[in-house]
């Protein structure tokens, strides 16, 4: 824990990031040191609590969405994905599996008042971009829709709070 936060701080702190429109860290579950380490040390425009259906996912997302929310944190939170949400074979198009469970993601964005930013199905093409070095979000299938939808919601998200801001002295 603390060693990974120290990291953190020094992944945020010193890299010569140069002009960037988004930094997205994905954290692992839970809220620990990284977590608080983040809160503390950069300058956070949100959280997106990412779950799967089962319910210890969702008490580890109910903590995050706690502790994010908590005074001195306050950090805004995004929305919800549920991952893993279903697998759908390729000889099989129109049927859902729900391996894992369903709705995990929508029970917690309605527990919270928090929007559901959509679902990530089992695809192959996650597993094998992994191993690969190449993000499914890369290719041209359907594989790479939720992936780009959700990222896309999540921008506008970010404009729009941007745009509630006050001007900054700088400005």
């Amino acid at each position: 824990g603390p060693m990974l936060a120290s990291a953190i701080r020094q992944f945020v702190n010193e890299v010569a990031w140069g002009a960037l429109d988004y930094l997205v860290i994905d954290l692992p579950p839970g809220t620990g040191d990284v977590h608080i380490s983040i809160a503390q040390t950069a300058n956070v425009s949100g959280i997106v609590i990412v779950t799967t259906p089962q319910e210890v996912s969702l008490s580890d997302c109910r903590k995050a969405v706690n502790m994010f929310a908590m005074q001195g944190i306050n950090i805004p939170i995004l929305g919800v994905v549920e991952n893993m949400a279903y697998f759908t074979p390729a000889e099989l198009p129109d049927n859902k599996y729900y391996i894992f469970g369903k709705g995990g993601g929508r029970k917690i964005s309605e527990e919270f008042h928090i929007p559901f930013l959509g679902e990530v199905p089992i695809y192959q093409s996650i597993q094998e971009g992994g191993d690969s070095g190449i993000p499914a979000v890369l290719n041209d299938g359907e594989d790479a829709l939720a992936f780009r939808d959700i990222a896309k919601t999540i921008a506008q998200q970010i404009a729009m709070m941007n745009a509630k801001l006050e001007p900054s002295a700088s400005s």
